[in-house]
């Protein structure tokens, strides 16, 4: 009844506008939503509506589609014939719903007809831009890391360069050629994350770009559902290397499926270092990273605010790139120690009562996973690992998440606090076959979870929270 009652609230078509945006437009993703969704006045949670221009057309779509349904209803109702009219005026009001949502689906159709010519306009005017720019221009593709890498490349390319990348994860064609409009044509680098979800993205946004350097910073089964295979996802980040010259393209080493693909003259960095360069007395707390960097003819130690030994890859890959790039040492050193922990990945608050809180809410990948619960293993102090797991990882769902049951129980995780939804049960399968012996916590929901582990907590505990599912998946 909720359900029914929700659908002709005049909140359902501000909602399902939202979980359209939400679903970034995806028809089926939608519709496997909308089919869950028991009550349609309480869909924004974690975030809101962003009023862009589409979402503003399919907002203004479907109040039209209510008005001249209504309109109609009215009609029908004032056109005294048969009882039928009746009938039929109050079967149209009753439909409403559906008339909204067939009108903004309807919008929705015509305004994927449009975009095609704009978006192909929009990023043929970046491609002209971007071959008379003469700035350096470097392309990051991965399933995971391309943000944070792109920040500490920014970090430290800003030392010696006039740097511009564009801010929160834009990567869609759109984004990249709104970015490119935004340039003065000063730049000394440009810095573009590239986003995928099919196979060609990647290869459609570095034909716009044309690269001089690429990062790959790895693969997994992140969007694993979209791609189907991993072999898939592989060769469609692996776009980039048609781009960019073999020596200039660095690849994450401590990912064995982006290791495998490496040719020769290829960059492998990993903690153990990058190029001629190699770390050792490598440690991460609280504080941040530590580790002493060394060739042949430079040694000199190097301090990040960024927490995890994994870290340590990414910020010897910025060391080398700016170096090559003509950054002195001590500006890609002044560069590395003004690198900190980014909004929701692996950032540390303070609370009051003396608790340390990791969000690592914007974490949703394997390889973060394992990286995060290293970390979190190193740390003294009784741990909470908070966590609903992960989304999008296709036919590896059992496998992935009994892999970080399994990585828990190994860490000694003191607390395992798992929401309860549709795959934690294969992270609890994980811990209770390697022998947890932490304790295992079930909440409804991550607010719920929060809420109690904040009034349960003590002085010197360390609450971590691993990726917080999206409205369209919680």
């Amino acid at each position: 009844m909720t359900r029914w009652l929700s659908r002709r609230h005049p909140r359902y078509i501000r909602s399902i506008v939202y979980m359209l945006q939400a679903s970034e437009y995806s028809i089926r993703d939608f519709f496997r939503w909308h089919e869950r969704v028991e009550d349609f006045r309480h869909v924004e949670k974690r975030k809101r509506l962003d009023f862009t221009l589409k979402a503003t057309l399919l907002y203004v779509s479907g109040w039209l589609a209510t008005f001249f349904a209504l309109a109609a209803a009215v009609l029908v109702f004032l056109n005294v014939g048969t009882p039928w009219n009746y009938v039929l005026s109050a079967l149209i009001v009753l439909e409403i719903p559906l008339i909204v949502l067939l009108g903004v689906l309807v919008v929705l159709t015509a305004l994927r007809f449009i975009q095609v010519p704009i978006e192909w306009f929009a990023m043929e005017q970046a491609r002209r831009r971007l071959t008379v720019h003469k700035g350096i221009k470097i392309a990051i593709a991965g399933s995971f890391g391309k943000t944070s890498t792109r920040e500490i490349l920014r970090a430290v390319l800003s030392e010696g360069k006039k740097v511009a990348a564009p801010s929160g994860s834009h990567n869609t064609p759109l984004a990249i050629a709104a970015f490119v409009r935004s340039l003065k044509g000063d730049e000394d680098v440009l810095i573009f994350e590239l986003g995928e979800y099919y196979p060609g993205d990647v290869r459609k946004l570095a034909r716009t770009i044309r690269p001089d350097w690429g990062i790959i910073t790895g693969v997994n089964e992140a969007h694993l559902e979209k791609f189907k295979s991993l072999q898939v996802t592989t060769d469609t980040i692996f776009e980039l290397a048609e781009f960019v010259d073999p020596t200039q393209l660095y690849i994450n080493g401590e990912n064995e499926l982006a290791r495998n693909r490496r040719k020769h003259g290829n960059v492998l960095y990993s903690r153990e270092g990058a190029s001629t360069w190699q770390v050792s007395g490598l440690t991460s707390d609280l504080t941040g990273t530590r580790f002493t960097l060394s060739n042949d003819v430079s040694t000199f130690n190097v301090k990040s605010r960024l927490l995890g030994l994994h870290m340590a890859g990414p910020l010897v890959a910025a060391a080398d790139i700016g170096l090559r790039l003509g950054l002195t040492v001590a500006e890609f050193e002044r560069g590395i120690g003004k690198t900190k922990p980014f909004a929701h990945r692996l950032e540390p608050r303070q609370w009051e009562d003396g608790v340390t809180f990791l969000d690592d809410s914007y974490n949703g990948n394997p390889d973060g996973v394992r990286a995060v619960i290293e970390f979190l293993a190193s740390l003294s102090g009784r741990r909470f690992y908070t966590t609903p797991g992960l989304v999008e990882t296709g036919a590896r769902i059992k496998e992935v998440h009994e892999a970080i049951g399994t990585e828990l129980a190994k860490a000694g995780i003191e607390k395992v606090v798992l929401i309860k939804n549709s795959v934690t049960p294969h992270i609890e399968a994980g811990l209770k076959n390697t022998a947890c012996k932490g304790e295992i916590l079930w909440y409804d929901d991550m607010p719920s979870a929060l809420s109690a582990l904040r009034a349960s907590s003590l002085p010197g505990d360390i609450i971590l929270v691993q990726n917080d599912w999206p409205d369209q998946y919680a």
